[in-house]
């Protein structure tokens, strides 16, 4: 396929460049089937697998890259349209968050994460994650370093994405049932504001100057867009029939944002700017987690029905290279050395 022959040169290209040092940055695949963690060498083009626990969703480095942190989960697993009381018991022992140490490659403990933790946001410092719990509608403060739950604070039902305003004093968090932002002030932990915006809420991403917010609404083919300085919600972004829009990823000068549509099989491209999609390109089947690389030329992006990441080449919108991960990946991180 052209796509192959394409990532043979770039990858030659950077060896040649780069083989002496390494590269600059890997990329971390949280796998929710397998519960591992796949590494994957940008420039090899290839992932080892390193297991980590019961079904790894959200996934984040601590503020100095020295630490990445995952969601784990004992629920099992429960997909739309699934009768919950057929299935098994949660196991409760494997909820946790993990920590995995970057410079040794190994898992180091598991901290409490509340109940069925699935995504969560670092605090700018490092001491605090504000971990959603899918099954307890809660919003849960961790201390990683004490391995303790601080407090509790309730969101809407099925709480999923949770993300941090740039200037740190704000947590936003999506309810999937409710349709909801439960707005929370970071130091206080008061709850500021619920905001509705569409149906099954998931992905959350600010403009770097944090003036406004996008939220990716599943079930409605649509990015909410929230006026922060309001707490309103003041636009939707259709981004396509068929799409169900999940992962986000932002440009560092909030050009782009680029957005995962899971079954539509694309990444849809909108400019906050004109607040409309300028571009959408297929790049693998169900896309979740997405993440650009450090100089934001290259995006990749976690296919959970393929067990592989799709690398693609933003200039052009093409596929260079699907690398296999594990089992059902969920999310995915870059991280530079």
């Amino acid at each position: 396929m052209r796509y192959r022959s394409v990532w043979l040169v770039l990858a030659a290209a950077a060896l040649l460049a780069g083989c002496s040092r390494g590269p600059s940055y890997y990329v971390y695949v949280s796998n929710e089937g397998s519960g591992d963690l796949s590494v994957i060498n940008p420039v090899k083009g290839e992932a080892t697998t390193i297991a980590v626990g019961k079904r790894a969703r959200g996934i984040h480095a601590s503020p100095d890259g020295k630490l990445i942190y995952l969601a784990l989960s004992g629920s099992p697993f429960a997909p739309p349209g699934v009768d919950e009381s057929t299935l098994p018991p949660p196991d409760k022992s494997a909820d946790g968050i993990g920590e995995f140490d970057v410079a040794s490659g190994k898992v180091l403990r598991k901290v409490p994460g509340g109940s069925d933790p699935e995504q969560f946001a670092v605090s700018p410092d490092g001491k605090l994650l504000y971990v959603s719990n899918e099954d307890a509608a809660g919003l849960s403060y961790v201390d990683p370093a004490d391995g303790r739950i601080v407090k509790t604070i309730p969101t809407g039902r099925e709480p999923e994405g949770v993300a941090i305003s740039p200037d740190g004093k704000l947590i936003f968090a999506t309810s999937e049932d409710e349709g909801t932002i439960t707005v929370v002030e970071r130091e206080s932990g008061n709850v500021v504001k619920t905001i509705k915006v569409g149906r099954r809420p998931r992905g959350i991403a600010f403009l770097p100057d944090g003036s406004r917010a996008y939220i990716t609404n599943e079930n409605d083919a649509a990015v909410s867009v929230i006026d922060v300085g309001k707490l309103e919600t003041v636009g939707s972004i259709p981004v396509g029939e068929g799409n169900k829009p999940m992962g986000v990823a932002m440009t560092r000068d909030g050009s782009k944002l680029y957005v995962s549509t899971g079954r539509g099989k694309k990444v849809v491209v909108i400019d906050p700017a004109a607040g409309r999609v300028t571009a959408s390109f297929e790049v693998g089947q169900r896309p979740w987690g997405i993440a650009l690389s450090p100089d934001e030329k290259l995006l990749y992006t976690a296919n959970g029905p393929s067990n592989d990441v799709s690398v693609v080449d933003l200039a052009t919108q093409t596929i260079l290279k699907r690398i296999k991960v594990g089992d059902r990946p969920w999310g995915v991180l870059v991280l530079s050395r």
